[in-house]
C-alpha cells in the first residue's frame, strides 16, 4: 500500500497582484521559499522580486519561525522587517516590495485546538480538587517538562531532565535514552536512576527484546506486567537476569521528508532514538499517563531531529569553508591574468564543476628562453581530483629549472603506477616554444591541440598515448613541428567536448572546430569568449558534469606578424 502523506504542519496563502491565489501545505521543515525549486526551494515563487533564496519557516524555541535567508530587500512580518521572527496564525509576510507577492501563515485546526487546550490546561492545573491529584502531577510534569525542552539548556540537560520527568510519572527505577550508531543499533546515551543520579550509560543493559518489540510496531510499548507478557519478552535473558516486571519504550521518529525526485510520496519517518524506561516492579498506567508518555515522546523526538538539523547545518557550513579554502589554494595555482611573451599571446580560462576539480594550466619561461605551456585532466572531479592536481603542480615545477619533459613524464607515470591506492589517472599535454616558432611537444593521453593555420582547423596530431598512471612502464617521445606567424593553438579539456545539452548530446571535436575557425582574425579574448558563448547556447543551461578548460596560444614572428591580440 502507498504510504499515506503526512499531516500538514501550516499551511501558506500565497496572494498574488496579478494571478490566482495558492494555497500550499508545510508538511516537513525547514521549508525554503525563494525563486526557483532548482535552488532547492520547496515553495518556488516566479517573481524576479523574490530572491532564489529568499526565506526559511523552520522550528524555534515555542514553534515555528520564519527567517530571513537571503532576500535582497528584506521580509517583514505584519509591515515590519524581520530577522528571525516567531510565527502566530494569521501572520502576514511580504518580500520587501509592497506590491510583490504577500504570504499569509495558518495553523492547521488542530493545532489551532492545540494551542487552545494547552491554554486551558494552564487555567486548570491549580483548581483540580484532589480526587485528581496523579493527574494533575502528571499535567504538571508534562507543563514542566515542555517548558524545559524550549528552554536554553544544553542539548543532554534537557534530555536528562526529560528522562527524569519520565521516571516519575512511570515510577521506574531507572530511565535512558538510546540513540543509533553509526551501524544503526541502538546505544544508550543518557541513562538516570529513581532519584535523579546519573548513571553509566556503557553499564546499563536494557532489554534488546523490548526494544525490538517497540522498534517493530513503531509505537510505544507498555507493558505494566512482563510476566502477563508474550512468552519471547517474559523469558528474554535480559528480562528474567534483571528481574525486570514492567517496562515502556517510546520510539522516537522524525517528520517524513518528501522524496528526492519531488513526487508526492514520503520517505519513512527516521528512527531518531528510543526513550527506555524498566522497573522491578509491577505497574499500572493510567490513560492519561499513556498520553503524557506519548506527548513526551513527540517532545523529544522534536528535540532530537532539530539537533540533528542544526548539527548538519554545522557540518555542511564547516565542509563548505574548507571547499572554498581548497578553491582559493587551487585557484592560486592557476596563472591569473596570463601575459603574452616575446613572439608569443596567450589567453586561458578554468571552470570547475564543483568548488575544486581536476583541470590544471600553466605557463611559464624557462633559463634557456624558451616559453612552456601545459595543460592537464585528472581523471573524476571534485576534492580527490584536485588533491592530485596540487601534486602535479609541484612535480612539474621542476620544469622551469629545465628538467627534460620526456623523464619528467617517466617518472610521474612511474609515481602514480606506484600508488595504486590514489586511483588516479592523468592526461596531458606539455609544449616548449621557441622565438622561431619552434614547437617540441610531449603528450599523455590527452586530446590534440586544435592549430589554425591560415584560416584552416587541423589537429596538431592523430597518434594516441596514454595517460599517466595507467601502465607502468610506460615510455613517453617528444615531437617537433615548426609554427608559421599567425598559427593559433587551441589547447583543452574533454569537459568542452563533452558538455551535453538537455537532450545528453555531446558538443563535440567537430562543433568545436567550426567555432574556433569563424574567429580566425579574432584577439585572443574573443576567440575565448565566443567558444564559451557556444558551449553555453549549445547546453542551454544544462548544468555541466566536468571541468572546463581551455588555452590558446599565437606566434608572430620578430616583426610582430601574426600578432593580433586583444
Amino acid at each position: 500500500m502507498p504510504e499515506s502523506s503526512p499531516a500538514p504542519i501550516a499551511f501558506l496563502d500565497v496572494a498574488f497582484p496579478d494571478r490566482a491565489a495558492l494555497n500550499v501545505p508545510i508538511t516537513e521543515l525547514p521549508f525554503f521559499v525563494g525563486r526557483g525549486q532548482e535552488n532547492g526551494n520547496h515553495l518556488s515563487i516566479d517573481d524576479m522580486r523574490v530572491s532564489r533564496k529568499s526565506l526559511v519557516i523552520a522550528t524555534g524555541p515555542s514553534g515555528l519561525v520564519v527567517e530571513d535567508y537571503g532576500q535582497r530587500e528584506g521580509i517583514f512580518v505584519n509591515g515590519e522587517p524581520i530577522r528571525v521572527q516567531a510565527l502566530a496564525h494569521g501572520d502576514r509576510i511580504r518580500f520587501g516590495t509592497d506590491d510583490a507577492c504577500q504570504i499569509i501563515f495558518r495553523l492547521p485546526p488542530e493545532a489551532i485546538a492545540q494551542e487552545e487546550a494547552e491554554s486551558k490546561l494552564r487555567n486548570i492545573l491549580g483548581s483540580m480538587g484532589d480526587n485528581s491529584a496523579d493527574e494533575l502531577n502528571g499535567l504538571k510534569l508534562l507543563l514542566e517538562a515542555t517548558s524545559l525542552m524550549h528552554s536554553q539548556l544544553p542539548l543532554e540537560s534537557v534530555l536528562s531532565a526529560m528522562i527524569d520527568h519520565a521516571i516519575v510519572i512511570t515510577n521506574a527505577d531507572r530511565g535512558m535514552l538510546l540513540e543509533p550508531d553509526a551501524a544503526g543499533d541502538l546505544q544508550v546515551k543518557i541513562a538516570r536512576g529513581r532519584d535523579g543520579e546519573a548513571l553509566i550509560p556503557e553499564e546499563m543493559n536494557p532489554s534488546r527484546s523490548v526494544l525490538g518489540s517497540a522498534i517493530d510496531l513503531e509505537a510505544a510499548v507498555v507493558n505494566e506486567d512482563l510476566n502477563l507478557a508474550e512468552m519471547n519478552l517474559q523469558s528474554a535473558q535480559s528480562v528474567v537476569m534483571q528481574l525486570l516486571r514492567s517496562s515502556v519504550v517510546i520510539p522516537l521518529y522524525g517528520t517524513p521528508r518528501r522524496q528526492a525526485d519531488h513526487s508526492m510520496a514520503f520517505t519513512r519517518r527516521d528512527l531518531l532514538g528510543a526513550v527506555y524506561l524498566d522497573s522491578k516492579r509491577t505497574a499500572t498506567f493510567s490513560a492519561l499517563d499513556r498520553q503524557i508518555l506519548d506527548a513526551l515522546g513527540a517532545q523529544a523526538g522534536s528535540i532530537l531531529e532539530n539537533a540533528r538539523l542544526i548539527e548538519r547545518e554545522r557540518e555542511r557550513q564547516r565542509l563548505e569553508q574548507e571547499l572554498s579554502i581548497a578553491r582559493e589554494i587551487q585557484q592560486g595555482l592557476v596563472p591569473q591574468g596570463l601575459r603574452d611573451y616575446p613572439h608569443f599571446s596567450i589567453a586561458g580560462l578554468h571552470q570547475p564543476c564543483n568548488e575544486v576539480g581536476g583541470d590544471y594550466y600553466d605557463v611559464f619561461p624557462l633559463p634557456d628562453g624558451r616559453l612552456a605551456v601545459l595543460i592537464a585532466d585528472v581523471a573524476g572531479k571534485g576534492l580527490g581530483a584536485a588533491l592530485v592536481t596540487t601534486m602535479l603542480a609541484g612535480a612539474l615545477s621542476g620544469m622551469t629549472l629545465g628538467a627534460d619533459p620526456v623523464k619528467v613524464f617517466n617518472h610521474l607515470n612511474q609515481f602514480l603506477c606506484d600508488r595504486a591506492a590514489v586511483a588516479r589517472c592523468v592526461t596531458m599535454f606539455f609544449g616548449l616554444f621557441d622565438s622561431n616558432g619552434a614547437l617540441e611537444f610531449v603528450s599523455a593521453g590527452h586530446p590534440s591541440p586544435l592549430m589554425m593555420r591560415g584560416g584552416r582547423v587541423s589537429e596538431l596530431y592523430s597518434t594516441g598515448s596514454l595517460p599517466l598512471g595507467l601502465l607502468e612502464g610506460e615510455s613517453y617521445l617528444s615531437t617537433s613541428i615548426q609554427l608559421a606567424p599567425g598559427d593559433t593553438l587551441l589547447l583543452y579539456t574533454d569537459g568542452i567536448t563533452e558538455a551535453e545539452d538537455k537532450d545528453r548530446q555531446l558538443f563535440q571535436d567537430e562543433r568545436l572546430k567550426q567555432v574556433f575557425s569563424q574567429y580566425r582574425d579574432a584577439s585572443l579574448q574573443d576567440l575565448q569568449n565566443g567558444i564559451v558563448r557556444a558551449i553555453e547556447k549549445f547546453t542551454g543551461g544544462t548544468s555541466q558534469s566536468d571541468d572546463v578548460t581551455l588555452l590558446v596560444v599565437r606566434f608572430s614572428d620578430a616583426r610582430g606578424r601574426g600578432s593580433q591580440i586583444a
